[in-house]
């Protein structure tokens, strides 16, 4: 798989990344490595590998999960500037 400057052009478009036309070429060459590099993974073989989370096996502490007695709603909402039947009130952010 090869990236073209056209390419290059709509992904950083996507990203809202403004890129000069000087930078393209470079930025292809940089992509195209990448995914060199992907297709080279693809070839190794890893049947009958575990997936693993961590590279030191460990079990996670969990704690006991029980129910505890909160402050209540009006003391939560307290210090927020604007409330509402116990709900935080925010500015609305879309159109």
């Amino acid at each position: 798989m090869s990236v073209d400057q056209a390419t290059v052009r709509r992904i950083a478009h996507l990203a809202r990344i403004a890129v000069r036309d000087d930078e393209v070429p470079h930025l292809q060459n940089e992509l195209n490595a990448i995914l060199a590099f992907v297709e080279d993974l693809s070839a190794i073989d890893v049947e009958g590998v575990e997936p693993m989370t961590s590279v030191i096996p460990m079990k996670l502490p969990l704690r006991t999960d029980a129910v505890t007695d909160h402050a209540g709603a009006d003391v939560v909402t307290r210090n927020s500037p604007s409330t509402e039947d116990h709900f935080f009130l925010v500015p609305k952010v879309v159109e």
